[in-house]
């Protein structure tokens, strides 16, 4: 069995629902929506547990990689949840996974090894990064990445699938055509998501956001959607003391302003974070009393791109977080 056949009898065998576009609706509602489930494919990660590490290249070369994950709960109105565990694994740029090999469906044999796989916790932002190199493609397959999330106790909360973008300037396209950087395969026979037996019903719930360049490296972020009215008890205490809203003008060019309501009277701070985790604004504002407030922003220097947001409040009840995307122009 070749690994097209494999992951078409593995979708219909386990049953696992894909969420069709037509069933997405507008682009505030993809925003919000539980990441498709998808097989975890003929070559999942065996015992992930020994394998916590952000960098996971390993004995493998290509293009420079970092994959950012934000891991959010649609139950507790799409907010960053922390503490959660974030499997993923990848092919390498030939086409080949760790673990795995000698075999008509994959015949390099590559047992001995497990690079390219890797465990990571979320964060207080709920974010999680790996090092990596850019995956490469094989025949049936677009170009992807497997995740599994998990909750500190081991309950499965998603497998799932990230895309990436195609067209002509993608970097789909152009890692492929890096030859000098050992991506030989170039784009002939390669299959694109809409022809993909996992992505070809829709990716909006999968699609990454992918910047950078071959000689600077990739980026790629996205954002894991789960649902999970256990997670939701963390943010609803929260909820309880304050409140923060989108902020607006969202994109911004410099100022923009985060509406935060305050049930009690508490001490204030926000702070900005880049998808891979560095504090890039700090901002103290003193004890603020209950009421609504704003809080402005000035991020005119920092560069164009997607940060997270984060507020903190400490009262007589303890302290609590809330976080958010904003997305700077």
């Amino acid at each position: 069995m070749n690994r097209l056949d494999f992951i078409k009898k593995s979708v219909g065998f386990l049953g696992m629902s894909l969420v069709a576009p037509s069933l997405l609706g507008s682009s505030e509602a993809r925003a919000c929506t539980v990441a498709s489930t998808e097989t975890a494919g003929p070559f999942p990660t065996i015992n992930p547990a020994t394998l916590v590490r952000n960098n996971i290249v390993g004995t493998r070369t290509g293009v420079p990689f970092t994959i950012n994950i934000i891991v959010k709960n649609v139950r507790s109105n799409c907010l960053p949840v922390a503490g959660l565990l974030v499997d993923i694994w990848h092919c390498d740029k030939d086409g080949n996974y760790s673990q795995y090999g000698g075999t008509p469906m994959q015949q390099t044999n590559y047992t001995g090894q497990d690079f390219l796989r890797g465990r990571q916790t979320t964060d207080s932002t709920g974010l999680v990064s790996f090092t990596s190199i850019f995956p490469g493609w094989y025949m049936g397959r677009a170009t992807h990445i497997h995740v599994h999330i998990y909750t500190a106790a081991g309950q499965s909360l998603l497998i799932s699938q990230i895309a990436f973008p195609e067209g002509a300037n993608s970097a789909v396209v152009t890692v492929n055509a890096a030859t000098a950087a050992g991506y030989t395969k170039g784009m002939t026979g390669y299959t694109y998501n809409n022809s993909d037996n996992v992505f070809s019903d829709g990716t909006a719930t999968e699609m990454s956001t992918i910047t950078g360049s071959v000689a600077a490296g990739y980026v790629l972020a996205w954002d894991a959607f789960v649902s999970s009215t256990a997670l939701a008890t963390t943010d609803a205490a929260a909820e309880k003391h304050f409140q923060i809203r989108q902020n607006f003008p969202n994109p911004c060019v410099a100022i923009t302003s985060i509406p935060v309501v305050l049930r009690t009277p508490s001490d204030v701070r926000v702070s900005v974070r880049s998808l891979d985790g560095r504090e890039v604004l700090r901002q103290a504002l003193g004890t603020l009393g209950a009421g609504d407030h704003l809080v402005d922003l000035n991020l005119s220097a920092l560069a164009a791109g997607n940060y997270l947001y984060q507020v903190k409040v400490a009262n007589l009840s303890g302290t609590f977080t809330q976080s958010n995307l904003l997305t700077k122009h």
